[in-house]
């Protein structure tokens, strides 16, 4: 009866849930790219993923102000209204992450963020208040079209 009882509570290699070459892999993964990242700061290795510097095309300050999980208004500095939106699509997406950077870096009220355009293309939402910078033109030409949209009103 002890036998039989010795049996059933001793661990299964059917009963492993990830087989233990697996976990292996996983952590000779985890180790290289720890291996690779340090080398990459010990011998300060040139950023390779940074978006090139260009010349400032287009500039404008903009607020933009949450009214639910959809819907947005955007002002100048001035706090003229540019647009009120019910289905903001982009511009909401752009709204959020900039609240989610404010309200992490504690930054009171809201102040304009500076949407700005390059001559090589960039398309950059930056935030001075938080310290956030959003590349928009990594999104796709229809939701930089809608930033774009904005940067031409009056």
């Amino acid at each position: 009866m002890s036998y039989m009882k010795a049996l059933a509570e001793r661990p299964s290699r059917e009963r492993e849930m990830i087989p233990r070459a697996l976990l292996w892999a996983m952590l000779g993964l985890a180790l290289s790219a720890l291996a690779i990242t340090s080398f990459a700061v010990v011998t300060k290795r040139p950023h390779v993923g940074t978006p090139v510097a260009g010349k400032v095309v287009a500039e404008r300050q903009l607020i933009l102000e949450g009214k639910s999980a959809q819907a947005v208004t955007v002002y100048a500095a001035d706090g003229t209204l540019i647009a009120e939106m019910d289905h903001g699509g982009f511009i909401t997406v752009i709204q959020n992450a900039i609240q989610r950077a404010r309200t992490v870096a504690r930054v009171e009220g809201n102040p304009p963020i500076h949407i700005v355009q390059y001559d090589n293309g960039r398309l950059v939402a930056e935030d001075p208040a938080s310290g956030a910078s959003i590349e928009l033109y990594a999104f796709g030409s229809d939701n930089k079209a809608a930033v774009e949209r904005l940067l031409d009103q009056p």
